[in-house]
């Protein structure tokens, strides 16, 4: 079966690709990770601030001679430009990293502000996770960020690990609806009346950690195997001659949201590209019923702030 390089709609009528590369961690390794996913055919490429890989991913387009308008390109405002004077030199300097004079998408990464200054992620003596909070309500930097899309240097905005509640307020109390809200999601962590209300609101879901997250910066307080060797998952990829990371993308696409699958490997790069095929209905059943709502990321501990507290999986 071929790749689909499915396009999905926005609210703001562009159209975001259904399958982004992410590049989160090992910033030294990304320029050639993100110069190997465009020329596999990648068109979305998936970053934020904290993550360190804004230049790297600028250069690797520059690099790939891809026309900058045929590149969708998701960057995140950290957690300490919360300040709505803030938000816009953030901006620009996500704009100067990655060499470009506009966003596709730009998200709130984490509705908790930190104070500005210091270290991104500050720690203590004991090295743990000691976050300095500030009082800035993520309403306030979102009007700031709405002066960004009316400018054009955002082209969309939206959000990012928001609860129901949060976003809820934020829809009752600002202009712009949020063209896009990325979550944790997963076929053990399905969410689906959650996805449905986000139907209704027109704001699209793309899913972060598309295949569980068992990363030791996280702890599901399970030991439990990896998802894509999820028995269901595997026996659906037979039938289709995919494997059970490639279903995993699949019934997130084929549920109308984007992906956002990471890798080094070449060949699993290209692999997680084949993602992008149909199921059918039976199969998509199956999956619905391995849903373990099972939330593998969740820093409340860490960050001063109560996240997911109306979602599944929260501990």
């Amino acid at each position: 079966m071929s790749t689909l390089n499915t396009q999905l709609p926005l609210n703001t009528g562009a159209t975001i690709p259904a399958v982004g590369f992410g590049t989160w961690q090992d910033a030294d390794a990304q320029e050639g990770a993100v110069l190997e996913a465009l020329k596999a055919g990648y068109t979305h490429i998936d970053t934020a601030r904290i993550y360190g890989t804004e230049p790297a991913v600028g250069r690797a387009i520059k690099k790939s001679g891809i026309p900058r308008s045929k590149i969708f390109i998701t960057t995140k405002l950290w957690n300490n430009s919360h300040r709505p004077s803030d938000v816009e030199a953030a901006v620009n300097a996500s704009l100067k990293d990655l060499d470009t004079d506009y966003l596709d998408l730009y998200l709130i990464h984490w509705p908790a502000a930190f104070k500005p200054g210091g270290a991104l992620i500050p720690k203590g003596d004991d090295g743990k996770i000691q976050t300095d909070n500030e009082n800035v309500d993520y309403v306030d930097t979102w009007k700031a960020l709405e002066k960004t899309f009316k400018s054009g240097k955002c082209r969309a905005i939206g959000v990012s690990n928001f609860s129901k509640a949060e976003l809820e307020r934020l829809l009752k109390e600002t202009e712009v609806v949020p063209a896009a809200h990325q979550i944790e999601l997963h076929p053990w962590l399905q969410q689906n009346a959650f996805t449905e209300w986000h139907k209704e609101k027109g704001i699209h879901v793309q899913h972060y950690s598309p295949f569980g997250n068992q990363n030791s910066i996280y702890s599901s307080g399970q030991n439990i195997g990896k998802l894509i060797e999820d028995p269901t998952l595997v026996e659906i990829g037979k039938k289709y001659n995919k494997n059970g990371a490639q279903v995993a993308l699949a019934w997130g696409i084929q549920s109308g949201h984007s992906v956002l699958p990471k890798s080094k490997t070449p060949s699993r790069i290209k692999d997680n590209l084949d993602g992008d095929f149909k199921l059918e209905k039976e199969d998509l059943e199956k999956i619905a019923g391995i849903d373990k709502k099972l939330r593998f990321n969740d820093p409340s501990g860490n960050f001063g702030w109560d996240f997911f507290t109306d979602l599944e999986g929260k501990k």
